[in-house]
């Protein structure tokens, strides 16, 4: 008990701690700010209906979910099964991901599932993935492409850890996995005979960055792993802005090619959720934040936080490029650095470099 005390006190003595407490609750007020405003002044919001995937003999649509072993991943596998889907869970623990499994098929007779344990902070573990993905595409003669990609997992890693690859552990997971795991992935998406979609779980907390550097470093987080005390907070922010800048720069990209918008990209921001994110925080500050939050109706379960991730990925194909925020199918702006343009191509071109560093990388130990 002693100990955890002393932890705690040292937890919340940290610039990290208090960053996440001060910035993080204005960026979540502001993202609801936003949300209503647009309805006071405007009287209306920019809103968009959910579809129901196209189910047909001939195709059944497969949707990827990362970071489906619990919270809002669980939730939007549970979700999008009920939609009809044949839902490809991904995680890192096999136990959880059977549970889940276990779960859905309870509760929806009919659900199509599927699990493939796999490390996002890890590019050997994403092209594995890759290949095994679609040898079991071909192994349940499903049509050999992809409809729906939901870059959902994340974590909150409080001390400094590396990626195999020398990365920070915390921008691996959040942010260069999903990268190279949509690049991967994009040809089943295109290949798709009916619109595909992209989603990335974003945040909030992208809104307590006003300046970011993108360079190599800081995108690969091996700047901040020289710190005397690691600013997991400021990366972590970093993370779910590059998300977005990502998300924008690809919807652009996407829009240039001869079939606009048939492969889109949204980002989604669940807002504030109960899942397991803070797990490495001192369990007395997490439950005393989670209790605020709470006390201000700010607090969500995974059920309803899913929402927004659910409006995402069911809105109409021409809904693309956009930021979805507070269910309902409601979107509100992001941050005025995420939509800066050439900060989003900077954060592609280094993107893609660490993406063929890791390519050229593997395809020499695979050569060895």
């Amino acid at each position: 008990m002693i100990k955890e005390l002393k932890e705690a006190f040292r937890f919340a003595a940290s610039i990290s701690f208090w960053r996440m407490a001060v910035f993080w609750t204005i960026s979540l007020f502001i993202s609801y700010f936003h949300l209503h405003t647009n309805w006071i002044f405007s009287r209306r919001l920019q809103s968009y209906p959910r579809c129901h995937p196209p189910i047909s003999e001939s195709l059944t649509p497969v949707c990827i979910i990362t970071g489906a072993a619990s919270g809002l991943g669980a939730a939007a596998a549970h979700a999008l099964s009920r939609e009809g889907f044949f839902v490809v869970l991904v995680g890192r623990s096999s136990h959880l991901l059977s549970k889940i499994m276990t779960e859905i098929k309870t509760q929806n007779k009919g659900a199509h599932v599927k699990a493939f344990v796999v490390n996002l902070a890890s590019f050997q573990s994403i092209l594995e993935f890759k290949s095994s993905l679609q040898q079991w595409l071909l192994d349940c003669k499903l049509h050999c492409s992809l409809q729906l990609l939901i870059n959902n997992a994340g974590i909150l890693a409080t001390s400094s850890r590396t990626t195999p690859e020398g990365y920070d552990q915390m921008m691996g997971t959040n942010y260069i996995g999903p990268f190279c795991l949509t690049k991967l992935l994009l040809p089943l998406l295109k290949r798709s005979p009916v619109p595909s979609r992209i989603v990335n779980v974003t945040s909030f907390t992208h809104r307590s960055v006003f300046d970011v550097q993108v360079d190599k470093e800081s995108v690969s987080g091996t700047r901040f792993l020289r710190s005397e005390q690691y600013p997991f907070a400021r990366l972590y922010e970093y993370s779910k802005l590059f998300l977005i800048l990502f998300s924008y720069e690809l919807h652009r990209q996407l829009g240039l090619m001869d079939q606009p918008y048939h492969v889109s990209v949204n980002a989604a921001d669940p807002g504030s959720v109960r899942t397991n994110i803070m797990r490495e925080v001192p369990s007395c500050l997490s439950s005393l934040a989670f209790q605020v939050l709470k006390s201000l109706g700010l607090l969500q379960s995974p059920k309803n936080g899913v929402s927004s991730l659910i409006d995402a990925a069911l809105a109409p194909p021409e809904a693309s490029g956009v930021y979805f925020f507070g269910g309902k199918g409601r979107t509100v702006d992001s941050s005025v650095l995420s939509h800066n343009t050439k900060l989003a191509k900077e954060l592609w071109d280094i993107s893609d470099n660490l993406f063929m560093e890791a390519s050229l990388d593997f395809k020499e130990t695979a050569s060895s």
